[in-house]
């Protein structure tokens, strides 16, 4: 069984409503002119003479034949009513129900490779208007997420192939020393360098896996938040390198001010031990580091600064991607390319910002800022 459309259910509905109208008003329109003929013309005396009597004949033909032709009239006057009702019912449904079609259209045009167009939006605001508005809403969110989802597919992607030949070199140098060393009658001392680079291949390749399996973590999201300082997680980050600054020569320079937060400890430890360890690492002798935390304008602020290399200025952020030790390249050295990496998935896990910015006179200065813990200014009973 065909199911008629909304147009021809509403343009239904509208005429039998003027129909239903059109009965009931000729209905009562016969039944008051009867009504009103039997109250002029009954004499409650009963005592008419004879003329007003052939008068009241003559009134009760004319009645009859009123009410005789009412009906027929009416009827035809009903059927034309409508017929004309059902017209204009028919325009003025599909006039109402223009936007929705315009809806449907557009919903039938979209698909997941093209999100660009939009529901019109009719005038004057009304419940079709807000229909086409969340409709809208509803296409810009599906197109942000299928834009995200697209980015981190790409992002997975050239990580994953990163990742591969990351762990696929030390493979081929294991792989090669030990087909090179065993490809005759070593000696003890062959063996033991065989043995010495399989070793420190072996150490690269669990470096690697061990920042893939924090960076996953950490990209993962925070399962619980507790609260933190950046100053004391700075302060023990400086601590732990002291010795290694003193020994590259490197000055550390702390400033170290409350700065609150809520997030992960460990994750908080990792995101600026890194920070300290690359800075010492590609710094220069005589060079130095500079490390600052505060608050400003509600957010929880760390700074870090050092001296080193220059870095040209479009290539400071690309420091962030995975495996990229600077100059866009993967060059091999005692670092993997992930410490960066790390520090912004934990920095984005914390709904926090990360900037990169390379100093003029060679180095970085990277800046963090995360949500101030609402909790620090509140008194303690």
């Amino acid at each position: 069984m065909v199911r008629p459309t909304a147009r021809a259910r509403l343009a239904l509905l509208q005429t039998a409503l003027v129909l239903t109208a059109g009965a009931a008003l000729t209905g009562l329109t016969y039944l008051l002119m009867r009504r009103r003929a039997l109250f002029t013309y009954l004499d409650p005396t009963g005592s008419d003479p004879p003329e007003v009597k052939d008068l009241h004949a003559v009134v009760d033909r004319v009645q009859a034949d009123t009410l005789s032709a009412l009906l027929p009239q009416a009827a035809l006057a009903l059927v034309v009513v409508t017929a004309l009702a059902a017209v204009l019912s028919w325009a003025v449904a599909g006039r109402v129900l223009r936007p929705i079609r315009a809806i449907s259209a557009a919903a039938r045009r979209l698909s997941a490779e093209n999100l660009t167009e939009r529901v019109p939006v009719t005038t004057p605001a009304d419940e079709l208007s807000a229909l086409a508005g969340t409709v809208n809403d509803m296409l810009d969110r599906i197109q942000r997420g299928i834009a995200e989802r697209d980015r981190i597919l790409d992002s997975q992607r050239l990580f994953t192939a990163n990742a591969a030949h990351e762990l696929r070199t030390p493979l081929t140098t294991a792989r090669a020393a030990i087909d090179v060393t065993l490809d005759g009658h070593p000696s003890r001392a062959e063996l033991l360098a065989m043995a010495g680079d399989v070793r420190d291949a072996v150490e690269h390749m669990q470096r690697v896996l061990n920042g893939l399996l924090l960076l996953a973590r950490s990209q993962a999201g925070l399962a619980a938040r507790q609260p933190a300082d950046l100053t004391a997680i700075a302060a023990a980050a400086l601590d732990a390198v002291h010795a290694r600054a003193a020994a590259a020569d490197v000055t550390v320079r702390p400033r170290l001010r409350p700065a609150p937060v809520t997030g992960e400890p460990v994750l908080l430890e990792r995101m600026i031990g890194n920070l300290v360890d690359n800075a010492i690492r590609y710094n220069r002798a005589g060079g130095h580091l500079a490390v600052d935390t505060d608050t400003a304008g509600g957010r929880a602020v760390l700074r870090i600064s050092n001296s080193g290399r220059q870095i040209p200025p479009d290539e400071a952020e690309t420091l962030l991607e995975p495996f990229v030790h600077g100059q866009g390249t993967r060059v091999r050295t005692h670092g993997l390319g992930l410490g960066l990496t790390i520090v912004r998935a934990i920095t984005l896990a914390h709904q926090g910002r990360i900037a990169v910015t390379a100093r003029p006179g060679g180095g970085l200065d990277i800046t963090i800022d995360l949500p101030r813990d609402p909790t620090a200014d509140r008194p303690t009973r």
